[in-house]
C-alpha cells in the first residue's frame, strides 16, 4: 500500500496537478485583495480557497505515510507543514493576517521546474563569491558618502548634511534613481560635482554591481557543468549495467549450446 501511495505522489500528472493547485490558490488569494472581486465572488473564492486547502493537507499526510522518518529531512516538506499549520490553525482578529502566509507556498514551483532549481541552487553556490563584493561596494558606499558630506553638505543639506543622508542619497544614486536631479542640485555650487558623480556610477554601476553578475553567470556554469558530470557518470554506469547482463546473457547462451551439443 505504501509503494502504490509512493508511486501517485510521484507521478507527474499528480505533480502538475498539485502544481496546478498552487497557481489557483495564489491566484484566488491575490483577487481577494480586490474589494469589487469579492463582493460578486467572495462565497467561490472561499470554497476553492478551503478545496485547496483539503487538497494540500492530503498531500501532507500522503508524505507523512511514505517518507516517515525521512519526512523531516527535506526543507520543502517542513516549509509545507509550517504553512499548512498557519492556515489550519484558528487565528482571529488581527492575527488573521497570519493566514495570508499561504501564498508562500507558490514558491514549491522553485523545486518543481528544472530551471529555476538551477536558478537557485547558482544562486545559494554564488554568496561566497557575493559577500567579498557587498563588501567592497559597502566600502566605496562608506568612502564616497564621506566624501560628499564634507565637499556638499552644506550646499545641498538635504541630500548630503549627515553621513547616513549621503549614504542614502548615493545608494539612490547607484541605482539610477533621479541622480541627474540631484547632481544639478549640487553642481549649482560646486560644478565640477559631475566629476564625482560620474566616477562614482562608474565605479558602483559598471564595475562593482556587474561583479554580481559575473559571479552568478560562474556558478550557474558550474551548476551545469556538475548536472552534465552527472548525467554522464548516469549513462555510464547505466551502459556498464547494459553491457553486464549483454555478458552474462551470452554466457548463459554458450552454457546452453554446449548442453545441447553433450546431449
Amino acid at each position: 500500500m505504501r509503494e502504490r501511495t509512493r508511486a501517485f505522489i510521484e507521478h507527474p500528472r499528480f505533480q502538475r496537478f498539485i502544481v496546478g493547485i498552487i497557481v489557483l490558490n495564489a491566484a484566488t488569494l491575490g483577487l481577494e485583495t480586490v474589494p469589487a472581486v469579492v463582493e460578486d465572488y467572495g462565497h467561490l473564492l472561499t470554497v476553492v480557497d478551503h478545496v485547496a486547502l483539503y487538497v494540500f493537507v492530503a498531500e501532507l499526510l500522503a508524505k507523512i505515510y511514505v517518507e516517515r522518518s525521512r519526512f523531516p529531512r527535506d526543507p520543502w516538506n517542513i516549509f509545507d507543514t509550517v504553512i499548512v499549520a498557519v492556515a489550519l490553525a484558528p487565528f482571529a482578529g488581527g492575527l488573521s493576517v497570519l493566514r495570508s502566509l499561504r501564498i508562500l507556498r507558490a514558491l514549491r514551483l522553485l523545486s518543481v521546474v528544472p530551471s529555476l532549481r538551477r536558478v537557485v541552487s547558482a544562486l545559494l553556490r554564488a554568496m561566497p563569491g557575493m559577500s567579498s563584493i557587498v563588501l567592497l561596494l559597502s566600502l566605496v558606499l562608506y568612502v564616497a558618502a564621506v566624501m560628499a558630506t564634507k565637499l556638499y553638505g552644506d550646499t545641498a543639506p538635504t541630500r548630503f548634511g549627515s553621513l547616513p543622508t549621503s549614504l542614502f542619497t548615493l545608494y539612490q544614486t547607484m541605482t539610477g534613481d533621479d541622480w541627474g536631479n540631484i547632481a544639478r542640485e549640487v553642481m549649482r555650487n560646486h560644478p565640477s560635482a559631475w566629476i564625482f558623480f560620474t566616477i562614482f556610477i562608474l565605479v558602483c554601476t559598471f564595475v562593482v554591481l556587474n561583479l554580481f553578475m559575473a559571479v552568478v553567470v560562474s556558478a550557474m556554469e558550474e551548476e551545469s557543468a556538475a548536472e552534465r558530470a552527472e548525467l554522464v557518470d548516469d549513462n555510464t554506469v547505466s551502459s556498464q549495467l547494459i553491457l553486464s547482463e549483454l555478458t552474462a546473457l551470452r554466457k548463459e547462451i554458450a552454457e546452453l549450446r554446449e548442453q545441447r551439443v553433450l546431449d
